[in-house]
């Protein structure tokens, strides 16, 4: 069931009456009817993977519980390093069995060795890197002592499958999500709207911007072996707009739709277009998964590393990044991303830049100054680069789209279908002007007009709304991060 189509549009709003008028007096109900349309939601996909997520949640629960009566130190470790194997199994093999075992496959065959391995017919459950990820820093959390089990099996169950996160995060941790469903909650007019707020400018992101990009960017990376060098740059630029606005479009819903349920969740994004670098850049970009990534990866090699000095910090971001890219999916180009991130960083540690924070100077008409701007450019030129080998089916097609890129072609008119999309520079030189207005707020429109009298801050409301029912697709369009 996906954020923009017409099932949720009538979903939510039976799950809203339901969870506000009937039961809200109730918390175990509200918590119940949370657990059950999340199980819906979950399971309108595919209803086979619904079983997996209902057995891995009763594994964590119980193994939380015996992580934190245990005896011992060493129990307690036994235990932790059994529920990890446990999700990690699950993930390696649902996820990556058949990426590994071809994998294999080549390897043996390129020595002269012939093997019998065959793959499997998996389903891949959706959302699962993003479910497991969480479950995973639950118990860890409970061994390391900084969180405490959930003895409510219902909330806990709810807590991993809520709804408007489990398909594509943000990946929020238990400190956070858990203690606000176990507490009563009271129905927040001024929440709710700030949610409805997000929600539209999420969707404005998803229909107006990324899925009109998805026009242009697959028709570009579809035929990237016969279009001329500048059409396939055009072609990598609109994709890093399409990312952005289709993840963290996503992200604004879910975090909307929270809203409106009376949870605060996880911010994901922080305006990384606006990024200076390459760390600044991972600082406000799937923050929930970074973050994840630091405390749980990260840092402890960095900490075990630290006599290495600047190897053992570039060692433990080299590994981070390339498991960072694994995670998004089981082929090689992901994991070229990840090691290509992680070489982006050996300037900046060279240099003793990794952990400050670059400011955004501005000029005295509020735009950014010469200096931050050309940063900005440089930093944006850098991830694109590296989000054609994310949008490739393979390495050599990546190859194929670069090396069209460095030719000589790059100088000749871009192909007409490219060039066509004039309206849609326009829309997002739009969304870009109203992004850097707000860029110091949550999301951008969240004091938009305030200070304006009603009428006028409707009209800009109703222009978002305009434009979405002018520009959206009349088929629904998948989200890019449900395939992780």
């Amino acid at each position: 069931m996906l954020f923009n189509s017409i099932a949720f549009a009538i979903f939510l709003p039976i799950v809203f009456f339901f969870y506000w008028i009937v039961f809200q007096h109730n918390l175990r109900w509200q918590n119940t009817l949370l657990l059950i349309a999340s199980y819906v939601f979950y399971a309108w996909v595919n209803w086979k993977i619904l079983s997996l997520l209902i057995v891995t949640t009763l594994v964590f629960y119980g193994l939380g519980l015996a992580i934190y009566n245990a005896a011992g130190t060493k129990k307690k470790n036994r235990l932790n390093t059994l529920g990890i194997l446990f999700g990690l199994g699950v993930l390696l093999y649902f996820k990556y069995a058949n990426f590994f075992i071809t994998a294999f496959k080549d390897l043996f065959e390129q020595i002269g060795l012939q093997t019998n391995l065959h793959t499997f017919s998996i389903i891949v459950p959706i959302g699962i890197s993003f479910y497991t990820f969480r479950l995973l820093s639950y118990l860890i959390d409970i061994n390391r002592g900084k969180q405490e089990p959930a003895q409510d099996i219902v909330a806990f169950s709810a807590y991993v499958a809520f709804f408007p996160s489990i398909l594509a995060g943000p990946i929020d941790r238990p400190q956070l999500l858990l203690p606000q469903l176990q507490t009563k909650r009271i129905f927040d007019y001024n929440l709710a709207i700030d949610g409805c707020k997000q929600i539209l400018w999420g969707l404005f992101k998803k229909a107006v911007i990324a899925d009109n990009c998805a026009v242009v960017t697959n028709f570009v990376f579809d035929n990237s072996a016969n279009l001329s060098g500048s059409t396939l740059l055009l072609g990598a630029i609109f994709f890093s707009f399409q990312m952005y606005a289709d993840f963290s479009g996503y992200s604004d819903m879910a975090i909307g739709i929270a809203k409106l349920l009376g949870f605060r969740i996880t911010q994901n994004f922080n305006y990384p277009l606006f990024a200076q670098n390459i760390a600044d850049f991972w600082r406000r970009w799937h923050i929930s998964l970074t973050s994840w990534l630091t405390d749980y990866v990260f840092m402890p090699l960095n900490i075990k590393w630290r006599d290495w000095g600047k190897k053992g910090l570039l060692s433990a971001i080299m590994i981070d990044f390339i498991i960072c890219g694994l995670w998004h999916g089981a082929n090689w180009t992901f994991v070229l991303w990840g090691f290509y991130h992680g070489l982006l960083f050996i300037p900046i540690i060279l240099s003793d830049k990794m952990f400050k924070k670059t400011k955004i100077e501005t000029c005295k008409w509020g735009f950014p100054t010469l200096k931050t701007l050309c940063r900005m450019i440089f930093t944006f030129f850098l991830v694109t680069f590296g989000l054609i080998f994310f949008n490739s089916e393979s390495i050599s097609s990546a190859w194929t789209f670069v090396s069209g890129i460095f030719s000589s072609s790059l100088f000749i008119i871009p192909s007409r279908k490219v060039l066509s999309s004039l309206t849609l520079c326009v829309l997002i030189c739009v969304f870009m002007f109203i992004e850097w207005s707000g860029r110091n707020n949550q999301y951008a429109i969240e004091f938009l007009g305030l200070r304006w009298k009603k009428f006028f801050r409707w009209a800009v409301y109703m222009f978002i709304i305009f434009s979405i029912f002018m520009f959206v697709k009349t088929k629904e369009t998948p989200f890019i991060y449900f395939q992780f």
